[in-house]
């Protein structure tokens, strides 16, 4: 015999070794018993499937064919999920590395993207699904195992992918990473789920549900507290609570990359060329068709970057309102300040239109680490128009240098303050897992004194933008009423008017209006975008002056 064919035959006799060990632990783990005139065997002996062909909804290859490696695409999705499991990474953050990592085509890494942000996405009722299909409490799974499984539900459940192939490649992505045992384990678990569609298995959890804001919450895939606190949201901003579960459907549905072309700087062209369409809400705005933007040199330069048309609008409505002390209205002269600049988006963008109107941004970041992602963001902006410090925004005498407001202040301070990011959970789909209600208590008193503080170095005649990535009242509304009456310096200006000035024609007209009245229909009013209605993060804005 060859030293081929010898190598073919322990090679054999290993498979078999394999299939016989993989059959016995599905048999364990998967809660089946073996019983006579049950076993379907192939012409070696081997069980290849219990049940009739007529009901199988898996591929019928024997063991020792099911896939034993990672494939690529699934593989870059479930780092990311292990990076925000394990480390409380982004997955945005995550993902965008480990696509480079992988080498992923564009359609790969768009398969990538829809597994991995999908299933962080739908996390609460996909453990909902297993914990009906597991034998025991998924905190005593291995967390590498639950987060494939995860990847395993989302595919069964809301992905056009076929039952075979998401039990296949899954179970190979747990051998070839975690193990041949967990690899049984997530086979008799996924054929579980797999046994019903999404409608079936939202309809049997909602069985236990406790009322209708638990039922949405299942499906819909949030908290039912954030259910609560969204239909609490829209009827306080002026909108209905019918809306909810539209809000709660956008939530859910695939953010569409916004690029912005900062003015003066950049141009859309390339981006469009490439398959790119222009934006609906706001000038200068894009939304991509996907793949890796680090392609366009457009993207590389600095002069277009990626950031949600709600973010856009607000620092050019910001510009766009009403002058300064400092010049006639127009930005000349002026002094800016940007008061929580990291990680520069919106800095990028005011420092622009700042360059633009002879003015000058001061982006303030607490954080070293974010103030020089400031600075990378602001580089391709000529060095004159702005400049970045380090340092507590709530220090109004240290951002004044111990002088008053009158001689030191700013015409124009963007209050883009710490929240709870309920407005932006289409983009960051781990946050809904991770807030508490908690988390409101916590950030409140810090949103009041940002808002003070950016009151107390304004010069008199300033605009302040307060702006939150969420709607909920408490973060929005509540702060700026506390503020105005606890001072009687400062007055409420009407943001509808920027905000129009500053969007596309027409686009926040009719049922697009944001505003809602303080006092009365004909008093000053604050915005509020939503991702149903306008296409943007959920972003907040209200603008006061300084008498």
């Amino acid at each position: 015999m060859s030293e081929r064919e010898s190598r073919g035959r322990d090679d054999r006799r290993r498979d078999r070794q394999d299939d016989r060990r993989d059959d016995r632990q599905d048999d364990r783990r998967g809660g089946r018993d073996r019983r006579p005139g049950d076993e379907r065997r192939n012409a070696r002996g081997h069980e290849r499937n219990r049940r009739p062909r007529t009901e199988r909804t898996f591929s019928s290859a024997a063991p020792a064919a099911r896939t034993r490696r990672a494939d690529p695409a699934r593989l870059a999705a479930f780092e990311t999920l292990r990076a925000v499991s394990e480390e409380g990474a982004y997955g945005n953050l995550v993902l965008p590395k480990a696509v480079r990592a992988h080498r992923l085509d564009r359609r790969d890494a768009g398969f990538a993207t829809e597994l991995a942000y999908g299933a962080l996405r739908w996390q609460g009722t996909w453990d909902a699904v297993l914990s009906r299909c597991v034998d025991r409490p998924l905190a005593d799974l291995d967390g590498a195992v639950l987060d494939a499984l995860r990847l395993g539900v989302h595919q069964l459940l809301a992905m056009r992918v076929p039952d075979h192939a998401a039990l296949d490649q899954t179970v190979g992505l747990v051998r070839a990473v975690v193990g041949a045992g967990p690899g049984s384990l997530v086979n008799a678990v996924l054929r579980k789920v797999a046994a019903r569609d999404l409608p079936a298995w939202i309809a049997e959890l909602s069985e236990d549900a406790a009322d209708e804001t638990a039922r949405l919450g299942l499906a819909h895939a949030h908290p039912a507290w954030q259910v609560r606190a969204l239909r609490q949201a829209l009827v306080a901003h002026g909108r209905s609570g019918t809306e909810l579960e539209a809000l709660l459907a956008a939530d859910n549905e695939a953010p569409v990359v916004n690029l912005v072309a900062l003015p003066g700087l950049g141009e859309l062209t390339e981006a469009l060329e490439a398959g790119a369409q222009k934006g609906a809400l706001v000038p200068g705005s894009a939304l991509s068709s996907g793949g890796d933007l680090h392609r366009l040199s457009s993207v590389r330069a600095g002069g277009v970057r990626v950031q949600d048309a709600g973010s856009q609008l607000v620092a050019r409505a910001l510009a766009a309102a009403g002058g300064g002390s400092a010049g006639a209205g127009d930005g000349r002269g002026e002094r800016w300040l940007d008061l929580c600049a990291g990680p520069g988006g919106k800095a990028a963008l005011l420092a622009a239109l700042a360059a633009e109107r002879g003015a000058h941004l001061t982006a303030n970041e607490v954080a070293p680490h974010r103030a020089e992602l400031v600075r990378q963001a602001l580089r391709p902006v000529p060095g004159h128009a702005w400049s970045v410090r380090t340092g507590d925004g709530r220090a109004a005498g240290e951002l004044l240098g111990g002088r008053p407001a009158e001689e030191a202040g700013y015409d124009r301070v963007l209050v883009d303050a710490p929240c709870t990011g309920l407005g932006a959970l289409r983009r960051r789909p781990e946050s809904r897992w991770r807030r508490t209600p908690r988390d409101l208590a916590e950030l409140g008193p810090l949103q009041r004194e940002l808002l003070e503080a950016a009151l107390d170095v304004a010069r008199p005649g300033g605009t302040v933008a307060y702006a939150t990535c969420s709607p909920h009242a408490a973060e929005t509304l509540a702060v700026v009423q506390d503020v105005l009456g606890r001072r009687e310096d400062v007055e409420l200006l009407d943001a509808l008017g920027p905000a129009r000035a500053a969007a596309l024609p027409g686009a926040l007209e009719g049922d697009r209006d944001p505003s809602r009245p303080w006092e009365g229909a004909a008093g000053p009013a604050t915005v509020q975008l939503w991702p149903h209605v306008h296409g943007a993060d959920a972003m907040f804005l209200a603008l006061l002056r300084k008498r």
